[in-house]
């Protein structure tokens, strides 16, 4: 189930918030003055989202240390979208 709290919570109740988050292996959505604002996660939960696109960036860092090709931003942004829209 979805939890959405507060921002207030973070400060007042953050040990049932960190439990929260801990136990369940979700996020906690915080909000202030009624709308959304931050989402509190785990660190293991933010490895898992980042974990590909960390490896990702070590392999174009890699292969751009080994190539002389440099693309313009217009162009990578060009292939990207006709990666995108076949």
């Amino acid at each position: 189930m979805m939890q959405i709290r507060p921002v207030s919570d973070l400060r007042n109740k953050y040990p049932e918030i960190e439990e929260t988050v801990l136990r369940s292996g979700q996020p906690v959505y915080l909000t202030k003055n009624g709308y959304g604002t931050m989402v509190l996660m785990s660190l293991e939960q933010y490895a898992a989202l980042t974990e590909d696109v960390e490896r990702r960036l070590d392999e174009a860092d890699r292969a751009a240390a080994a190539s002389d090709l440099r693309l313009t931003g217009q162009e990578v942004f060009s292939r990207a979208r006709a990666r995108v829209h076949g």
